[in-house]
């Protein structure tokens, strides 16, 4: 029987060959690229929007946390992966389920609730309140009670200029969602006016552009947790607080993120992050 932490550098190995096949293409691609970083920056700059804190899709429709473009080829690779802090994921298989429309709001709009995500790597706790954003936390609801956000992978994880793990994406490329979208809530929040999401904070991600202020309102399904202070625009609806498990985020972001994904972009997190399991029950008072 392969035990615990066979299974984990196994798996550590698996992603260190995957990436080692893929390091020719993204050589190539990171050449083609060196121009149209340093043009997308002048223009970014030029707007006044840093390109370290945009959470946006990109070209192929990708809902993510827009990180420095590399404009040099990748460093080469240490001979051994990093010890992955995570166990093996939990038998299943993510979900394929899609809906033509928003949930009717069913949660109390007055009421807390809290969102836990049982983890590969321990349990997270996150306290979403409906009063300040009652169609995000509802659709959450939802989607828990569906078993929408089990067996799926945390996706991108950002360690440079914004400091943020991204899940709630099934097909962990960063293009899924649940076929319907929200509108965007509470980003006059006094929490994140002054253009910093605190630590802990927890927020959707989405399609908003700022340079053409187009993509309003298309939330979906996926959301990011903020394990230091990182310098966002308040275009992200922030919907709830981490209040457990803020440890094992930090002990997942010590682990570092993955080299760009040819194919999608994403920087997946070293760790082996998987949501096994996704609830949502109302806040006990008190």
């Amino acid at each position: 029987m392969v035990s615990k932490d066979q299974r984990r550098k196994q798996l550590a190995r698996a992603k260190w060959e995957r990436q080692a096949e893929r390091r020719e293409h993204r050589v190539r691609r990171s050449r083609r690229r060196r121009v149209l970083t340093s043009a997308l920056l002048v223009v970014v700059v030029a707007g006044g929007v840093s390109a370290l804190v945009m959470l946006n899709r990109d070209d192929e429709g990708t809902e993510q946390a827009a990180d420095d473009a590399p404009t040099t080829e990748p460093t080469a690779e240490p001979s051994d992966p990093p010890e992955d802090p995570c166990a093996a994921p939990a038998d299943g298989e993510p979900s394929q389920q899609q809906w033509d429309a928003e949930p009717e709001v069913t949660v109390d709009t007055e009421a807390s609730y809290v969102m836990t995500l049982a983890t590969t790597c321990g349990d997270i706790e996150i306290t979403m309140d409906a009063a300040v954003a009652p169609r995000t936390v509802n659709s959450f609801a939802f989607l828990a009670g569906e078993g929408f956000l089990d067996h799926s992978p945390c996706h991108r994880l950002v360690t440079e200029g914004i400091h943020v793990l991204q899940c709630g994406d099934p097909t962990g490329t960063g293009q899924g969602g649940p076929g319907y979208t929200i509108p965007d809530e509470n980003l006059d929040s006094p929490e994140v006016a002054d253009g910093v999401y605190p630590a802990g904070t927890v927020a959707m991600a989405n399609t908003y552009d700022p340079t053409t202020d187009s993509g309003r309102d298309t939330g979906g399904s996926q959301f990011f947790l903020v394990y230091e202070d990182s310098e966002l625009p308040p275009d992200y609806t922030p919907f709830g607080t981490v209040t457990g498990g803020m440890d094992v985020l930090e002990t997942i972001a010590a682990t570092g993120a993955a080299p760009p994904d040819p194919t999608t972009g994403n920087t997946a997190p070293y760790a082996t992050v998987v949501v096994n399991e996704a609830t949502v029950t109302p806040a006990e008072e008190g």
